[in-house]
């Protein structure tokens, strides 16, 4: 069973980075995507960055430019590095395992990113 262990959130000042990061262990198989969504309450968990096997990538509009998602395929580990927050960017962000973009695996349980203005 895939389990997904978390690291790096916190509270930042608007401007600021942060760097995310997300270990998978257990049965993970060759071609999953790997990535990051976020939600804040009262909304839809949505989409931030994903990123397959071979390296391809997928942003939210609201991230591009200021997000650049990676991984490491050998220690199954994906990364979020953060630059130029906004207050806006303040979200719970989970890590996400799936066949592709939309089908997910498994879901980590959420680090808070908070950006204060």
């Amino acid at each position: 069973q895939v389990q997904l262990v978390e690291s790096g959130g916190g509270l930042v000042q608007a401007g600021g980075s942060l760097r995310l990061s997300c270990a998978a262990s257990g049965s993970i198989f060759n071609g999953v995507t790997m990535g990051w969504y976020r939600q804040t309450p009262g909304k839809q968990r949505e989409l931030v960055a994903t990123i397959t096997r071979g390296g391809t990538t997928n942003y939210a509009d609201s991230v591009k430019g200021r997000f650049t998602v990676s991984r490491d395929n050998a220690k199954n580990t994906v990364y979020l590095q953060m630059n130029s927050l906004k207050p806006e960017d303040t979200a719970v962000y989970y890590c996400y395992v799936g066949l592709n973009d939309r089908i997910p695996i498994r879901w980590g349980q959420g680090t808070q990113v908070t950006v204060s203005s």
